[in-house]
């Protein structure tokens, strides 16, 4: 039986390319896998995979009983059901280290950079095997989308090492151009309003309440004003559900910034994370690209 490469619930274009990616690293080293997903491809990834000539992973949502390497994740909120029984193999990530426990050791490659794909450009070079034409071109753009073309805080040089290597293998001249026209896929906002409010959302735990974070990352705002009462109703009701705060961040890539809308029962947080006090129900956050690294910890230390 094939051990499932598994990334993250909600998947983005990264945690679906790394599976794809680490699948095909892992098989070539000898390893029985097959990549996989918990949900379906986002438009942007969609595009992506088309692009590129490659097929969406399996979809699963129970993994009792499996063995699995983790790719874009070790926190459990984030995993599949059946994890008490599952044998996690190894995890490539470059998110703080969550809080899954191994009875055995495991391989893990966990990196402070700005993209799960930048790492496993560097595990292919490590093992010294060829990464595929293909494989290339969407890994770059998975490296696109989570350093938001470069410009998110959490970029840095390894990543952009790698978007340099991986365009001369896949055959890409103009790296900005293939960016904005990802992301300009990334912009469309002709879906319901759940599944636009959960095409990157997570939740986590914040001193024993349950926050929802989800982001929606376009080249101009103005893009989402038709909907943006949608998605306050929506995350209302996604509150509803048992959580303490659902906030959205609605980034602007071209003006470098977010505005957060927020559905709390303390909104007084929000001023607590970022100094800055919310007009209403929405709060503009200049320079705020990053979930991870510019939303998360503020919140974190927030709801201590």
């Amino acid at each position: 039986m094939s051990a499932l490469v598994l990334g993250h619930m909600n998947p983005d274009t990264d945690s679906i390319v790394a599976a794809i990616a680490a699948a095909d690293l892992y098989s070539k080293r000898g390893f029985s896998v097959a990549a996989a997903a918990q949900g379906e491809a986002t438009p942007e990834t969609e595009f992506v995979l088309r692009k590129f000539g490659l097929c969406a992973p399996l979809v699963v949502k129970d993994v009792a009983g499996k063995e699995l390497w983790l790719v874009d994740y070790s926190d459990l909120p984030q995993a599949p059901a059946g994890m008490d029984s599952a044998t996690i193999l190894g995890i490539v990530d470059h998110h703080k280290l969550g809080n899954m426990t191994t009875a055995s050791p495991l391989e893990a490659w966990i990196w402070p950079v700005g993209c799960t794909n930048t790492v496993l450009k560097s595990m292919y070079d490590f093992y010294g095997i060829e990464i595929p034409k293909n494989i290339a071109g969407a890994m770059l753009c998975a490296i696109l989308s989570d350093t938001v073309i470069f410009k998110s805080p959490t970029c840095t040089e390894a990543d952009k090492k790698s978007v340099d290597a991986l365009a001369k293998i896949a055959g890409i001249s103009d790296v900005a151009a293939l960016g904005m026209e990802m992301f300009k896929v990334k912009s469309a906002v002709d879906a319901p309003m759940k599944d636009l409010v959960f095409r990157d959302y997570k939740d986590f735990d914040m001193n024993g309440k349950k926050v929802g974070i989800g982001q929606l990352e376009v080249v101009d705002l103005s893009i989402l004003a038709k909907v943006k009462d949608g998605l306050y109703a929506e995350i209302q009701k996604v509150k509803s559900e048992g959580r303490h705060s659902v906030f959205l961040l609605l980034t602007d890539i071209m003006k470098e910034g977010s505005e957060m809308l927020i559905v709390s029962d303390d909104p007084s947080v929000v001023e607590k994370a970022f100094g800055v006090k919310p007009d209403g129900k929405t709060v503009w956050l200049p320079g705020v690209m990053s979930r991870k690294k510019q939303v998360v910890p503020n919140f974190e230390k927030a709801f201590k």
